[in-house]
């Protein structure tokens, strides 16, 4: 399943989880975002192991910034708080789970 993160959750559900959290920043308007959105989703169906959640850049500005998101699609795994390992643009299903496995 899916989170949609904010600036009031993100504390929470990423920074103080007990698992690993891939975090999507996405636009509605970017093309390469719509592309990788299913698998993005097969991601959050198929592992147990880690959570998936999504962060809309153009709501949440301040999240994108502090992360320094300068193009999107961009992938971050944050492992006990921290920005473990990061990739950009649209890339294949299994470039994303070898970040997590």
């Amino acid at each position: 399943m899916e989170i949609t993160l904010t600036e009031s959750n993100f504390e929470a559900e990423v920074l103080k989880s007990d698992k690993p959290v891939l975090v999507d920043f996405w636009a509605s308007w970017c093309g390469p975002c719509k592309m990788l959105a299913p698998t993005i989703e097969q991601i959050a169906n198929e592992n147990d192991s880690i959570k998936v959640g999504k962060v809309n850049v153009d709501d949440e500005p301040a999240l994108a910034q502090k992360y320094g998101i300068v193009s999107i699609p961009t992938v971050i795994l944050f492992k006990n708080g921290e920005a473990a390992k990061t990739s950009m643009g649209f890339v294949p299903k299994e470039t994303l789970e070898a970040m997590f496995k």
